[in-house]
């Protein structure tokens, strides 16, 4: 898809007023009662693998705002005693795993549902889409797409993207059939490529992950939530605000950002099946852009 041909699409085929003009929960509304009933079905071995990666508190190179955490020990009576710390971290980037609230990113036409980022955007917080109006979490159908397997390669490189098309190939050899409110873990092989390049994204200029003619596959299949630990490939094609992350504004869809996807390789293939059960509580942080979580796949 050429550039124009990706805003004709996002413009027209975007999720606004779907919902209804008040709607801040975006493509989490395809996540039904019904079809958490249904995806609760999907746990028969009762495994559970936690896809997120360590809060990391050390200074990287795709790391450059690392976490912040002070102890404090306190005296109790009795010899007793009390350990509290505190917390805080600029979340949003590559290295830790996040969840991208409506409010975090916008184009020229607007914020989720239309809305302007120049009145709903304050120093204070955001007064539209922002992560507590997902409180109730993220419990629906997931399904692993691997990459590198279906590539036969370790890892995606920056010369080639992950296009739409190998998405769809993927889907068909791989057994895979994502469909409306369902849950993609879209795997590159991040780990592989840090092994032999380092911090993928040190570069945010130029990494490798998926091209913004992506975009249509989520929206066709109406997926609620994407996991990748490459996200858009970068640089972004000229003239587009965002790439594949668009989903967000566009469609309402939920994206976790920088998830550890290993882990779930390992569980499918010894599992011998490529869905499961995704389970995400984000924090109720009133007028957050996001927040960190823990996604964990049951089987």
């Amino acid at each position: 898809m050429t550039v124009d041909e990706l805003k004709d699409y996002l413009r027209n085929h975007r999720n606004w007023d779907r919902w209804g003009p008040q709607d801040q929960r975006g493509a989490l509304n395809l996540i039904t009662n019904e079809k958490r009933v249904a995806a609760s079905k999907l746990v028969r071995s009762g495994r559970a693998v936690s896809l997120s990666r360590p809060v990391p508190t050390r200074p990287a190179p795709n790391n450059r705002t690392p976490a912040m955490m002070y102890m404090e020990r306190t005296p109790h009576a009795a010899g007793g005693g009390a350990a509290k710390d505190f917390q805080g971290m600029a979340y949003h980037g590559q290295s830790a795993t996040h969840v991208d609230a409506l409010c975090h990113v916008w184009d020229g036409d607007g914020l989720w549902g239309g809305r302007n980022p120049d009145e709903e955007i304050t120093l204070s917080g955001a007064r539209w889409g922002s992560i507590e109006h997902w409180r109730d979490g993220i419990y629906t159908r997931g399904f692993l797409i691997d990459v590198p397997r279906y590539r036969g390669v370790d890892y995606v490189t920056h010369d080639r993207p992950v296009t739409r098309d190998e998405l769809d190939d993927i889907c068909r050899t791989q057994g895979v059939e994502p469909g409306p409110g369902d849950a993609v873990a879209i795997f590159c092989g991040r780990g592989a490529y840090e092994q032999r390049h380092g911090p993928w994204s040190a570069d945010a200029s130029c990494r490798p992950g998926l091209d913004a003619g992506c975009v249509p596959f989520f929206r066709e299949r109406d997926i609620a939530v994407v996991l990748w630990d490459m996200f858009d490939t970068a640089p972004n094609r000229d003239g587009l605000s965002f790439g594949v992350h668009s989903v967000i504004h566009a469609f309402g869809v939920a994206v976790i950002d920088s998830p550890l996807l290993e882990p779930l390789v390992e569980a499918c293939d010894q599992e011998e099946r490529r869905d499961f059960l995704l389970t995400v509580n984000p924090l109720v942080m009133i007028g957050a852009t996001g927040c960190l979580v823990n996604p964990v796949a049951l089987f």
